[in-house]
């Protein structure tokens, strides 16, 4: 006898629903997101769906080793109550994928993200049992780099971003160029590219950054004072590389989306 329907969960974009069997992301198995940098799209690509399920059903969504801090205020504006929010940190690949599991296996808990750069296709395939086990959402981050390697995942899915602006006096809004790599049904030839952010998270980005750009060139302004002034053979030069990294890898999960609006 086969099995019934896969259950589903709008994603909130009607271009990509469209797409997907079920007309939205897969209950109870393994989606998986693909894209050249961690920390830029995640967010504004699950968060419509995480806003309907949270309000619709109890449960905790949890995010393992996010390699940004989640700004609560812009996922409040976008209808995922912080509160309903439990952020896991992980020393090590194979903690995060011991935190996954166990988040997947937990009744209480609604939905699961995880950031698993290095995801051997075995832990992977445990994932989509227990969230299968527990008819939960689960979401897992790689890179594209994993592409070529097999993947249990129900849906695969490739992600970049682009920028948009009507006006070209103000700050390009970011949106998503979306890949089905891997679906029920034959993979979608053509990208998707879905429209940019939630207007106030537009807002906030842009306000980023400016502060982002404005950094960007204090510290340039630093590092050609500190060359300026080395003595010759005393001192190695400061590269800018180093400060550039400084500003871009912490912060805020909207710093880094700032950061690239900002270069």
């Amino acid at each position: 006898m086969g099995a019934g329907p896969q259950a589903t969960q709008p994603t909130g974009h009607a271009l990509l629903d469209a797409q997907l069997p079920g007309g939205g992301w897969p209950v109870g198995a393994l989606c998986e997101v693909l894209q050249p940098l961690a920390g830029l799209h995640e967010w504004q690509l699950v968060l419509p769906a995480l806003a309907q399920a949270t309000a619709r059903r109890a449960g905790a969504v949890v995010a393992v080793a996010p390699p940004c801090e989640p700004f609560g205020p812009a996922l409040k504006a976008q209808g995922l109550p912080p509160e309903r929010l439990c952020v896991v940190r992980a020393d090590s690949a194979r903690a995060a994928f011991w935190a996954a599991e166990q988040a997947l296996r937990c009744g209480d808990v609604l939905a699961v993200m995880a950031w698993l750069p290095q995801a051997p296709a075995a832990a992977l395939r445990r994932l989509q049992l227990a969230a299968a086990q527990q008819q939960q959402l689960l979401w897992v981050f790689r890179p594209i780099s994993a592409a070529p390697q097999a993947s249990p995942a129900l849906l695969r899915l490739q992600v970049q971003g682009w920028w948009l602006s009507a006006d070209t006096s103000a700050p390009a809004a970011p949106g998503m160029q979306v890949q089905i790599l891997k679906r029920r049904g034959p993979p979608l030839v053509q990208a998707l590219d879905l429209p940019g952010c939630h207007p106030r998270l537009a807002q906030a980005l842009a306000a980023q950054a400016e502060r982002r750009h404005a950094a960007q060139v204090v510290a340039r302004a630093m590092v050609a004072r500190y060359n300026a002034a080395a003595p010759g053979g005393q001192a190695a030069p400061m590269r800018p590389e180093p400060a550039m990294v400084a500003l871009q890898g912490r912060g805020h999960a909207l710093d880094r989306i700032a950061a690239a609006m900002a270069g």
